[in-house]
This record gives C-alpha cells, sequence and structure tokens, in this order.
C-alpha cells in the first residue's frame, strides 16, 4: 500500500464554501453573558415601564375587560421571588420542565430556574400523555410547572412510577398543588433574607441550562443542548439590526416551548418592549385591535392566511377596485418620496389594530406576494431563518434590506457559507457563531451529523443572488430527484399552490410513475387541504365533482406557467388538516395520501 500523501488531491478535496455578508449594526446594544444580567439590565433600562399586559377577566355584555400591568421592575423581583421559592423546594441543580400555553407565568418559572439554579425543559403544550412521558424520562426532568389545561394530564403522569417522585407546580392556584400565587406570597412573607441566598448564586452562561426538543418535519424530534449565552448572544445579534423599539407592543403568539419563540420573548423585553397575549387562534384579529399591537411575530401559515382575509374583506365589500388603484397610487407616490400609505388604507390597518408597523415572519417560507401585499398597506415585513440547533436566528431582513422572498443576510458575529453550490448556486447552508447548540443530548452520532469541524449543517439549501440575499430553496431531504438529473424543490411550488384563495395547506411530492408495470420516474403530486366555504365563495364549486374540477383547472393554470419537469400531475383533495408542528409546518413523514 501507498501510504504517500498526495497534497494536490488533498486540495482539491477541499469543499467550495461561499460566504454569505452580514447585515449592518442599525444601533448599539448591550451584550450580556447570561438571563440573570439580561434581566438586570432591563430593570435598570426600563424600571416601571409595562413589561406584560396580563388580562384578569374578560369582556362581558354587562363590564369591560379588566387588565393587571407588571413593570419590569416587578418582573425581576418575581424572578427572585419565585427563584428562592424554588430553591426552598430543592430545585438547586435540578432540572424543570415546563408545559402550558403563553402566559406571564410560564416565562417567570423559565426565568427563575435559569437564574442560578439549573436545567429547563420546555415541553410542546399539545403533546400527548405518552409522549409527555417520554419527554421528561429522556430529559431526567425532576419537576414539571404546569397549567391548568394540563391538570388530567399531570393526575395521570403522578401514576407512572417514574414520574412518581417528580414535584408538581401549577401556574395557577389548583387544589393538592404547589403554586405560584401561593410561592411568590410566601417569598414575600419571608422578606429580604429569604432572597439573599438565591440572589448570591452563580450563574454560568456557557453551561447546559437549556434542553429542547425539536419540532422535526421529517423525524422523530431530538433534543438540542442550549447554553444562557447562545440565547443572550442570539437576542444582541437579533436587536442589533432590526427596528424593534422600547415602547412597542408585542403579542407574544409563537409558542414559548419553541426556540423562536422563547427567545424572541426575551429579545422583546431585551428591546423594551410591552407583551400581551391572545385569547386564542381565532381571537388574534380581535386582541390586536384590543390592544393595539404593534409588532407581530409569526409563522407564514397565519401571516399568509390574515393577509387572504383582508383580500377577501375587501372583495366582499366590492372595493377591490379602489383597493387597486389605492396600491397604484401609493407606489407613484413613494416613487417620489411620498408616503401616503397610512391614509390610503386606513379603514384595512385598523381591523389590525391601527397601529402594526412591524412583522417578523420565520419558520418557513413566506410567499413573496403576502411579503410585498404587506409592505404596499404600510408595514414593514421582514423574513427571518433559523433552527432551534442555533437558538434559533442564523440571517434576517431588516428595515433597509429587504428582498421580497429572501431570508436576508447573515446576522452580526454569525458566519454563513454556502457549500458545494451546484451549477445553479444551490448548496447547504452551515453555520457557525455563539449561538449554536452545544449538541443533541447524549446523542453522540446526531450531533457528529449536525456539527462538523465548528459548523452547523443545517440540512437546507440556499442560493445566494449578486447582491448577497440568501433565499432557501429547500430541505436537502425533501429535494425530488428525476432520473435526468433534474432537481424540484417542492417549497417553491407549494408556494405557488398556496396563493390560491381557498388552499388552506398543500404539500408537493414525488410518487413513482408506472410505466408497463416499472417505476420508470418519479411523477409530481400534490395534497391540498381546502376550505369548503371558501371554493364555493371563490369557484362556485359544491358537490365533489365540481370541487375536483375546480381544483384541477387551478393547478393546471399553475402547471402552465412552468417547465414542464415541475409540473403537477397528480392531486389528493381533503378538508381534513395535515399534521403539523407547532410552527405550522407539515410532518412530512407522517401524511398519508
Amino acid at each position: 500500500m501507498n501510504d504517500t500523501v498526495n497534497e494536490e488531491t488533498m486540495e482539491t478535496s477541499k469543499p467550495v464554501r461561499i460566504p454569505v455578508p452580514h447585515l449592518k449594526p442599525i444601533r448599539e446594544m448591550p451584550k450580556y453573558k447570561d438571563i440573570r444580567e439580561l434581566l438586570d439590565g432591563c430593570k435598570d433600562r426600563f424600571g416601571e415601564d409595562i413589561a406584560y399586559i396580563i388580562k384578569t377577566k374578560k369582556a362581558t355584555k354587562s363590564s369591560p375587560a379588566e387588565y393587571k400591568n407588571v413593570s419590569f421592575t416587578r418582573l425581576r423581583e418575581e424572578v427572585d421571588l419565585l427563584g428562592a421559592a424554588f430553591l426552598r423546594l430543592g430545585l438547586k441543580d435540578k432540572r424543570l420542565a415546563i408545559i402550558g400555553k403563553n402566559r406571564y407565568e410560564w416565562m417567570l418559572g423559565y426565568y427563575a430556574q435559569l437564574c442560578g439554579l439549573g436545567i429547563t425543559v420546555p415541553l410542546d403544550k399539545g403533546l400527548p400523555l405518552e409522549e409527555l412521558e417520554f419527554s421528561l424520562i429522556k430529559a431526567k426532568a425532576d419537576a414539571l410547572l404546569f397549567d391548568k389545561d394540563h391538570l388530567d394530564l399531570v393526575n395521570r403522569l403522578k401514576t407512572n412510577v417514574d414520574c412518581k417522585d417528580m414535584l408538581f407546580i401549577c401556574m395557577d392556584e389548583c387544589e393538592g398543588f404547589l403554586s405560584i400565587p401561593e410561592l411568590l406570597k410566601e417569598s414575600e412573607a419571608l422578606g429580604e433574607e429569604a432572597l439573599a441566598e438565591y440572589r448570591a448564586l452563580p450563574v454560568d452562561g456557557n453551561a447546559l441550562s437549556i434542553i429542547l426538543f425539536t419540532s422535526g418535519t421529517s423525524g422523530l424530534a431530538k433534543a438540542v443542548e442550549l447554553t444562557q449565552y447562545n440565547i443572550t448572544h442570539n437576542v444582541w445579534s437579533v436587536l442589533s439590526v432590526e427596528d424593534l423599539r422600547h415602547g412597542d407592543i408585542n403579542m407574544a403568539f409563537l409558542p414559548y416551548h419553541h426556540t423562536f419563540g422563547s427567545t424572541g420573548q426575551t429579545m422583546m423585553s431585551c428591546a423594551g418592549m410591552t407583551t400581551v397575549f391572545c385569547d386564542s387562534l381565532k381571537a388574534v384579529q380581535k386582541n390586536m385591535v384590543e390592544y393595539k399591537v404593534s409588532v407581530f411575530i409569526c409563522v407564514p401559515l397565519l401571516i399568509e392566511a390574515m393577509y387572504k382575509r383582508i383580500i377577501a374583506e375587501v372583495a366582499k365589500q366590492g372595493k377591490t377596485k379602489k383597493f387597486n388603484f389605492g396600491l397604484k397610487l401609493s407606489r407613484f407616490l413613494l416613487f417620489f418620496g411620498i408616503d401616503a400609505r397610512k391614509k390610503l388604507f386606513k379603514e384595512v390597518m385598523d381591523k389590525l389594530g391601527g397601529n402594526l408597523r412591524y412583522v417578523v415572519s420565520g419558520a418557513s417560507p413566506l410567499d413573496p406576494e403576502v411579503a410585498k401585499g404587506f409592505t404596499d398597506l404600510g408595514v414593514t415585513l421582514v423574513q427571518g431563518y433559523g433552527m432551534t440547533e442555533a437558538a434559533p436566528v442564523l440571517s434576517a431582513e431588516n428595515l433597509h434590506h429587504i428582498r421580497f422572498g429572501s431570508i436576508g443576510m447573515a446576522i452580526p458575529e454569525v458566519e454563513l457559507m454556502i457549500e458545494n453550490p451546484n451549477e445553479n448556486g444551490v448548496g447547504e447552508l452551515i453555520a457557525r457563531g455563539h449561538n449554536v447548540m452545544r449538541g443533541y443530548y447524549e446523542n453522540p452520532e446526531a450531533t457528529d451529523e449536525m456539527l462538523r469541524d465548528g459548523w452547523l449543517y443545517t440540512g437546507d439549501l440556499a442560493s445566494m443572488d449578486k447582491d448577497g440575499y440568501l433565499t432557501i430553496r429547500g430541505r436537502s431531504k425533501n429535494v425530488i430527484v428525476l432520473k435526468n438529473g433534474k432537481n424540484i424543490y417542492p417549497e417553491e411550488i407549494e408556494t405557488l399552490v398556496g396563493r390560491i384563495p381557498y388552499v388552506l395547506e398543500n404539500m408537493v411530492f414525488g410518487e413513482p410513475r408506472e410505466v408497463g408495470g416499472d417505476a420508470k420516474d418519479l411523477v409530481l403530486s400534490v395534497k391540498i387541504v381546502y376550505d369548503p366555504d371558501a371554493i364555493k365563495e371563490t369557484r362556485g364549486a359544491e358537490t365533489k365533482e365540481q370541487i375536483e374540477a375546480a381544483v384541477a383547472e387551478d393547478i393546471r393554470a399553475i402547471s402552465e406557467s412552468l417547465p414542464r419537469y415541475k409540473q403537477i400531475h397528480r392531486r389528493y383533495i381533503t378538508t381534513e388538516p395535515m399534521e403539523k408542528t407547532t410552527t405550522g409546518k407539515v410532518k412530512r413523514y407522517k401524511q398519508k395520501i
């Protein structure tokens, strides 16, 4: 055997990597090494300003709603009060799992455990009993903080031999359980001495602090290991480039158990914004009006649905012609530096509260037409990109760098590269930076696959235009490869199908084409979830035959605009929603045709 190393061969075998440019900071932001330091900074900078508005009583026909305001100072105090109670309960160096809907007490428990006690394990509020048990056991949780909606599940959990010694704490006053309200009262009654020991606990910003299960679309969830510095550095990076302002009103819609939700909430507090909560998914628009929401971080599924409703309402009122004229007029005036959008579209924007100015979309690609539509109405809409493994943001657009359909550029102090691009400039996006995870919990094989030589391999395929704007083409695992070597990125076609007014969800995939009994190649297919009322209103289709004919016609129109190899040949339609992650991404591997 010849052991001589051929240096020329080694050189040429190195991967080709194309660097992605960075967004330039628009302001200076303080850098914090851990969550405690960040919360101290919020208290010092914003003091008695309102951090959270909590609805304590819903409005009735005879009485208005009632609210409680929590200042940044009080938030900081209650973190210490609850943390001191957790310390008395023996949660030092322990693991606290949290399950429940978005609310103030969720973040209070999260912060209290992180400020010197131990590890938090945020869990999906929609987990069935078996998956909840698995997650608690897998993460070695010592305690579970839950809301009253999960009382039945918790009572069943207590009978599990692996969970019987777990400490259970309810966010609400609840008979038979410790609760956050009573723990706060106990600490307050004990006074400053009770807080001193907790406040003196050291916090290591680089230690494992958060075990967070991914909401994967292609297989079993993995547990991501994050540090507090992963989070605080990501907060600093994003706030350095985004126009998020002290005094803005933010609606916390994204679930806190998802990194985009919890890091996003910490980011909003760090910017000095006030956070409010929606009553339900159906009440989002009503709550936006109620609280005069100015900033909204959300997933494309809801943003696209909101825009469709706006257009449908305009059409229902017979004002489409007037609306379209307003769009043309506003674009013409903008060309000359005159922004009349707020006046021209006041009636439309009042239905979203009248104050909405900044929307951030993430988790999956947003239809460029929807982004353009919100911009036409006078709302700045920016896309971001990231993943749980990056705590989560890696790239973004901002006020000065928007290109519809792109995910912008790398945020400060995050390196992004496109590795081994093909002839069309499409390659895998890889990243490294202070926000990248330590690895997958107790899963070295998956860690080694994802983290290589200090780089995070995202599994997402991207391309970059001449100005440095990134566009995600799709997941490498989802790419449909034809026998002629052509690659089809289903996400691109799904965006087009999603523009059909009655389409709620869709998934494009490849199926074997049977020719003479042999699978010669793949045929492009689509599964569509449609809205019966919308298809009746827009296409006059009610019977099964009418609906199938309408869908066939609309899909044919899309196909005719595409190259032959990208055309859709099979359609599967249903009114049953597809199984999705909590951020609205379809779980492809679970779909039945």
